[in-house]
Formats: structure tokens, C-alpha cells, sequence
């Protein structure tokens, strides 16, 4: 009986699915999904199958593009991949790219982004043989909480499915989660900044964290927020040695990794920006130099890899050049500020549906002073506009240049009315995001 119920939600979920996209009416990244599971409640558990190897990633931020250069590597290596390369990340939108790629001959990876609050349930499905945990900032406290509740979430999947973790060992949380694991690490030995936007000093808050014995941590070296050097003074406890040692170069437009793996060293260059992105990076090489990629393959992947989906994502509106960036936490959203490119138009479009988080505290501990010094017009949009606007007025952005406009689409067209070579700056939540994804007549 469950398998029958499992290749009847395959076909109504392709039928839904071709329905929709008809009408335009979804962009079709968890529909099919949804209604897969609502068919087939255990449909994920039968498409483990069609998988010889499942890596899952997670962590606040950067799994998108983490996964996304993963599969990247692996495809060049011509193997076979199925990835949510769109970023629908909870269970549905899991089981969407599964019900649109199946059925068919096993692939040889599935590269699996997933929501921190829904790894330990996709493991009651879909149990993975490899898990790579990028960082833990806060991010959306009415849906996660606290740090601690979102470490104990992937803990309880980590416990439950027991694979293979790849973790940063430069982020004191993540790295415990590797505690009596079979655990592999990655970090940066060393930053250099080559880059007057990149090396700037963020003045969004930085969480203090404690050591098992109580006392605050120290650092030797700090990069950003909690990633760094650290230990604690009083018990010895301190940075696990990283398996894959990596050194960064940040410039203006693309990042020099070098990394060192069992005595060899393998050099990089990445064409996205910022040292966040750099990490994203290391997280994937890491997970390919494990699985012994050749090192070319890696390089050549790396070079041609082009983000999508708002993670420093380009298009064109109107004839312009634009640079979307998904902004949804203080940390993430601080990192990104760093490198805005101040001479261009910039919208800043903020929801705060449940996708976003109800709770939009965050934009007041995100560091917006970055943007005080913007030549030309600050655009909010989004359901929180008129919040947007404020932070913005606190932030020191004369208010002469800023302009709120709540519809998304009407800001674009406002960003787009200059000269051509005007660039655009898009700075979205995610629903907001999905809305500019769907747009095609700007």
C-alpha cells in the first residue's frame, strides 16, 4: 500500500506541479512537495533509495551557496546529482525536487540543504551519510529561539542519523557538535583583506559565549562575529586543529583560498565576494577534498561557479545591472552591508511572513551605519517599509534619499529610472526575494 501511495503522489505531484507552472501562478519550489507529503506521508522514505550518498548541509548562513558549490564540483566530476538548488530547504520543498526527478536511475549524490529546525526530521526519513554545519547565528528568535535551541535541533539529527560531520571549526558552537563524533574540521589560519569595502569593522553586536566550565571565551583572532581563534583562559579549552587548513585573500570582487589537506596544498579562486562567502567555499572544497576529488575538477568548478537564487546573485532590471543579496539575520545581513556598493541605487525590500520571521528586531542589531554614506537613493520596500525607513534614519542615511515605496515591484521601477549605467543594489528578505524571483517584465 505504500508504495502505491508513493507513485500516486509522484504523478499528482508532476501534474500539480506542470499545472501550475502553466498558469504562472508559483514559482514551483515546494508545491509538488506539499502534496507529495500529503499524499504519500513517508514519500521521502522511499526516495532514500534513488540515492547512493546523501549530504546534507545546514547551519544559519551560507547553506544555499555551500550546497549549491558542492553540487557544482561533484556535477563536473560527472556524477549524478539531485540538490535543492533553489533553496527550499524544509521538507517540503526536499521532497519537491524529489518528485520532480523521479523516478530514474540512482543518482551518486543527493546535496540536501536543510532547514536547522528540520534536519532531525528529515533524518526520520532520510538519514545522511554526511553532514556539513556551516555556522549557528541567531536568526528569527520566534522561530528558533535562542543559539542553544538551534545547536540542540542539529544535535538531535546529528545523534538520531550519525553521519559523517564536516563542521567549522572556527564557530565554537558548531564545533561541539562534534563531541565524541566522527567529526572532520575545517578553518581559516589567516584573513587578508585587499579590499576597502571587505576589511571595514562591523558594529553589529557579537554573541559572548561561554565556555563548558563557565567563563567567557577569548579570542586570538576574530574574522567576523564568533568565527575565529578562541579559547577559554581558565580550563585550556580552545580551537580544534582544523583537518583542512585554509588561508583567505579577500578582494573587491573574489576571494585566494589556499587550503592544506594530509600535507599537500591546493590553491583557489572564488568569484564571490566577501570573507562569509570565502567560509561557504572552504565548507564545500573541504566535503570534495574528502571524497578525493581531483584537485582540478575542484579549481575549474570553483572559477565557473555562478551564485543564484539572491546569494550575490546579478540580473538585469530594466536594463541595469543589479546584485541581489539575501539579507534575513544580523550577522549575514552586517557581512553583506560591508559590501554594498554605495554609488548604486539600493533597495532594501523587508516581509515578515512566516518564511521571514515575524520578528524584525534583527534589522536594529544589523549593521545599516554601512550605508550612511550611500550617493544616491535608499528604496524600502516589503510589508516593513516603514520600519526599514526608520532603522535607515537611525543609521545616519540623510533622509533626503531615502523613499518608501511598499510595493516590490514599483521600487524596482523607481531604483531603474536613472542613466543605464546606474547599478542597483537589492537587499531582500527571502519572501521578498521569491517575490523579485517571479518577476520577469522588469
Amino acid at each position: 500500500m505504500g508504495r502505491v501511495r508513493f507513485y500516486t503522489a509522484l504523478i499528482l505531484s508532476k501534474l500539480a506541479y506542470f499545472a501550475i507552472r502553466i498558469l504562472k501562478n508559483s514559482g514551483g519550489t515546494s508545491f509538488a512537495g506539499m502534496l507529495a507529503l500529503k499524499i504519500c506521508p513517508n514519500f521521502l522514505y522511499y526516495c532514500k533509495k534513488y540515492a547512493k550518498h546523501i549530504i546534507t548541509i545546514t547551519g544559519t548562513n551560507g547553506k544555499t551557496t555551500t550546497s549549491g558549490i558542492l553540487a557544482s564540483i561533484l556535477e563536473k566530476e560527472e556524477s549524478r546529482v539531485i540538490h535543492n538548488v533553489k533553496g527550499a530547504n524544509m521538507l517540503t520543498g526536499i521532497a519537491n525536487i524529489f518528485a520532480l526527478n523521479l523516478p530514474s536511475k540512482p543518482f551518486d549524490f543527493a546535496v540536501l540543504e536543510s532547514d536547522e529546525a528540520y534536519l532531525n526530521k528529515l533524518y526520520d526519513y532520510m538519514p545522511a551519510d554526511f553532514l556539513i554545519v556551516t555556522n549557528l547565528f541567531r536568526d528569527q528568535l520566534d522561530r528558533y529561539g535562542e543559539l542553544s535551541t538551534t545547536a540542540s535541533f542539529i544535535q538531535k539529527g546529528i545523534d538520531k542519523a550519525s553521519p559523517i560531520l564536516i563542521l567549522n571549526a572556527d564557530d565554537p558552537l558548531v564545533s561541539n557538535l562534534g563531541n565524541n563524533k566522527e567529526a572532520f574540521y575545517y578553518g581559516f589560519e589567516n584573513v587578508e583583506f585587499y579590499s576597502n569595502s571587505h576589511k571595514s569593522i562591523s558594529r553589529a553586536p557579537t554573541e559572548n559565549f561561554s565556555c563548558v566550565c563557565g567563563d567567557e571565551l577569548k579570542y586570538d583572532k576574530q574574522f567576523f562575529a564568533q568565527e575565529g581563534h578562541y579559547y577559554c583562559p581558565k580550563c585550556g579549552y580552545k580551537r580544534r586543529i582544523p583537518d583542512f587548513k585554509a588561508y583567505a585573500k579577500i578582494y573587491d570582487d573574489y576571494s585566494e583560498i589556499k587550503v592544506i589537506f594530509e600535507n599537500r596544498e591546493y590553491d583557489f579562486k572564488l568569484n564571490l565576494t566577501g570573507l562569509y562567502n570565502a567560509y561557504n567555499a572552504l565548507g564545500a572544497i573541504s566535503c570534495a577534498l574528502f571524497f578525493e576529488t581531483p584537485y582540478e575538477i575542484i579549481k575549474d568548478a570553483l572559477q565557473s561557479y555562478k551564485s543564484i537564487f539572491g546569494r550575490t546573485e546579478k540580473r538585469l532590471i530594466n536594463g541595469h545591472e543589479a546584485l541581489i543579496q539575501l539579507i534575513k539575520n544580523p550577522t549575514g545581513a552586517s557581512e553583506v552591508l560591508k559590501t554594498v556598493d554605495l554609488n548604486s541605487n539600493i533597495v532594501i525590500a523587508i516581509n515578515d511572513n512566516y518564511a521571514d520571521g515575524r520578528d524584525i528586531s534583527w534589522l536594529w542589531d544589523s549593521d545599516f551605519e554601512q550605508l550612511k554614506n550611500a550617493e544616491k537613493r535608499v528604496i524600502t520596500s516589503g510589508t516593513r517599509a516603514k520600519d526599514m525607513a526608520v532603522r535607515l534614519k537611525y543609521a545616519g542615511v540623510a533622509q533626503d534619499r531615502i523613499l518608501v515605496e511598499e510595493n516590490i515591484k514599483k521600487a524596482l521601477e523607481l531604483a531603474s529610472e536613472g542613466d543605464a549605467e546606474e547599478r542597483i543594489t537589492i537587499l531582500p528578505s527571502y519572501t521578498a526575494l521569491l517575490e523579485i524571483t517571479k518577476m520577469r517584465d522588469i
